[in-house]
């Protein structure tokens, strides 16, 4: 009787129980699945933040990029602007003029630009120092202190007192001296300050018992006074 009822109960509980290695099955298949879920989840918020940040730096590289072109093509149309301004202030300047001194003081010539303008101060038609300045457009009026684009001066003064009147800023470095030739007359320039108001570049020649002095009181004539200097021819 007793062995009857516990097969009936033994075989009731399996029919209401599933068995064992069924229960571990599933127990598995669920938490592989709750596992993938996780992982799919982080991959997927993983990918989200990947793409935000891509998109983010896109953008943020992008407005750089943009950024640099326009400087750079404000740059190049600034430097273009500038470019033909200095060739149309080049071109402006052409053909040259020909100064000519006094015939009794070695009638010294140079071409110079058109755009300059030509002041004689003292014209030494009575003897004494000869003196002209130019400009550009209009020559200010007469000053040591004054910058113009070109003085010249022809005076009795000894060429080596000349040069010497220089040594003492020569001396301390704001001068530098060398010798120059122009046309195959043979002289002294010197660059650099020549005093608080006034730098550039001065060139003396010896013209029988006079001194020829040529200074440029700006670098901004640097060049023209290169040129300058190269076309310079007077009777020895």
């Amino acid at each position: 009787m007793s062995l009857i009822l516990y097969t009936k109960l033994n075989h009731k509980y399996n029919d209401v129980m599933p068995p064992v290695n069924d229960v571990v099955k599933e127990k598995h298949q669920i938490n592989g699945w709750m596992i993938a879920t996780i992982i799919l989840i982080i991959v997927t918020a993983g990918l989200i933040a990947l793409s935000v940040w891509i998109y983010f730096n896109y953008n943020d590289q992008k407005t750089n990029v943009d950024s640099k072109i326009d400087a750079a093509v404000s740059i190049a149309k600034k430097d273009q602007v500038n470019l033909d301004n200095i060739k149309r202030t080049e071109s402006e300047k052409l053909p040259n003029r020909q100064f000519v001194g006094p015939n009794d003081y070695g009638r010294v010539t140079f071409d110079y630009p058109k755009t300059w303008s030509v002041y004689i101060n003292k014209d030494a038609t009575n003897g004494g120092t000869y003196e002209a300045y130019l400009n550009p457009v209009t020559v200010p009026p007469v000053s040591l202190s004054q910058q113009y684009a070109l003085r010249v001066v022809i005076d009795q003064q000894d060429i080596d007192k000349a040069i010497a009147s220089y040594d003492t800023a020569v001396k301390k470095g704001d001068l530098k001296s060398y010798s120059v030739s122009a046309n195959g007359n043979m002289g002294t320039r010197l660059d650099g300050v020549f005093s608080k108001d006034i730098r550039g570049s001065v060139v003396l020649f010896k013209i029988r018992d006079k001194t020829l002095t040529i200074r440029t009181d700006a670098t901004t004539f640097k060049d023209d006074f290169n040129k300058l200097i190269s076309t310079i021819k007077y009777t020895k």
